[in-house]
């Protein structure tokens, strides 16, 4: 089976197109709550509440990935997607805007825990095992170009025409994802349904559990590693990027967009360099992926500490956001293909959807602490903070990791 057969092809495309719109989308909706605000509390509390519904309903994804015709799954969710940016713009103005994007923010982080789960979970049957890793940098290369042009633009447009626009805009993309996917042909494997559709969860979700804390307790060290990372590091620069510049520099919104494009071409880049290095790439070392991404924080905040012109400040923020995206960036791709490599089949819709919730799970608190921290203290130290904390975790987990990487090299060569 060739790399780019017609139907992972026929995924690329809709994902290119459905991810650029929730990119501009999410853009937008966060900045717009800030902008009608002013508060960094509000803003954490928002993002971590819009989580909880990924973290709760990322397992099901899985589960309905494992069950159901993943085509279907990916052509509902973005037609449903296509329906709500289209309520947001019917109630925009009857409503509070806080009220507003919570509702929205939360329904897009739910249908989003539903539909990624079927993208990965179909990877495995449309690629043979020696081209996942390399599939799975295409699809990282992907979520990284939407979320590249997505800011961008969406911040261009908003700058220049407001919220409605770039929704109206984000609608149509998943319109026109949503008939792109009707043309997939995805492997559909049948698993026995027995019972009641609450006990073939339970059953399900069992499975799943037993099999990462039993048969593959690696997998569950990886959860706890990265959630305790996504604890410290993600929440601080998800909730901060945006603060900082848009609050503490007192920069424009069309700035912050060109900041998140610039870190979405880290990922780009990030994506590319794991493909391109995938036979090359050592597993032993992959632990300092995460240390190198925590020192990535230290130039930012001494900018900061030395009171450095705004632009100056600016231009040092997005250029170690870009490289930690790309550190990032081929640290979740060799995880992601490990976990792949190693689940079999039948399981790997929800145990990755599994592996993602729990790895996730801790981020709805670091983002609502950090909103309240930066309402409070000054960001340098807050980063400073931050760094240490994941620096420490990080060395902490350097066994764990050469565990991993023992068998991650078994079966990726």
């Amino acid at each position: 089976m060739k790399l780019l057969n017609r139907n992972f092809t026929l995924i690329l495309i809709g994902q290119i197109i459905s991810l650029f719109g929730n990119a501009t989308l999410r853009f937008a909706l966060p900045l717009y709550l800030l902008d009608r605000t002013g508060s960094s509390s509000l803003f954490g509390i928002v993002l971590a509440c819009s989580f909880i519904p990924m973290v709760i309903l990322s397992p099901i994804g899985g589960l309905l990935a494992d069950r159901v015709n993943k085509r279907n799954i990916m052509v509902f969710l973005d037609f449903l997607t296509a329906f709500l940016t289209g309520l947001f713009l019917l109630l925009n103005g009857s409503l509070s805007p806080q009220a507003l994007v919570l509702i929205v923010m939360m329904l897009l982080s739910g249908i989003q825990s539903l539909y990624q789960p079927s993208v990965q979970a179909s990877i495995p049957f449309l690629q043979e095992k020696g081209n996942l890793m390399t599939a799975n940098a295409i699809i990282n290369q992907v979520s990284a170009l939407a979320n590249l042009i997505g800011p961008v633009l969406g911040g261009i447009v908003y700058e220049a025409f407001g919220v409605t626009q770039v929704v109206l805009i984000s609608g149509i993309c998943f319109l026109l994802s949503a008939v792109m996917e009707l043309f997939i042909r995805i492997p559909v494997n049948k698993l026995p349904e027995n019972g009641s559709i609450l006990s073939i969860v339970k059953g399900d979700f069992a499975e799943s559990i037993h099999y990462i804390h039993r048969e593959k307790p690696v997998i569950q060290k990886v959860i706890i590693i990265v959630a305790l990372f996504n604890l410290v590091l993600t929440s601080m620069v998800i909730v901060g990027i945006p603060v900082i510049i848009k609050i503490h520099l007192a920069l424009s919104g069309q700035l912050y967009g060109y900041a998140q494009g610039i870190s979405a071409a880290g990922g780009l880049a990030g994506g590319i360099l794991v493909g391109v290095l995938a036979n090359r790439l050592r597993a032993e070392k992959v632990w300092k992926l995460l240390l190198a991404a925590a020192a990535t924080l230290l130039p930012m905040a001494l900018c900061l500490l030395f009171d450095a012109p705004p632009m100056v400040s600016y231009l040092v923020i997005v250029c170690c956001y870009f490289l930690m995206m790309v550190l990032a960036t081929m640290f979740s791709v060799q995880m992601l293909s490990f976990v792949q490599s190693e689940v079999p089949g039948s399981l790997i819709g929800k145990v990755i959807s599994f592996v993602m919730a729990m790895s996730m799970c801790s981020q709805p608190l670091g983002q609502a602490l950090y909103g309240l921290l930066f309402d409070w203290a000054a960001p340098q130290w807050i980063i400073l903070g931050s760094m240490a904390a994941a620096a420490v975790i990080v060395i902490a987990s350097r066994k764990a990791f050469s565990h991993i990487n023992n068998t991650a090299e078994e079966n990726l060569g």
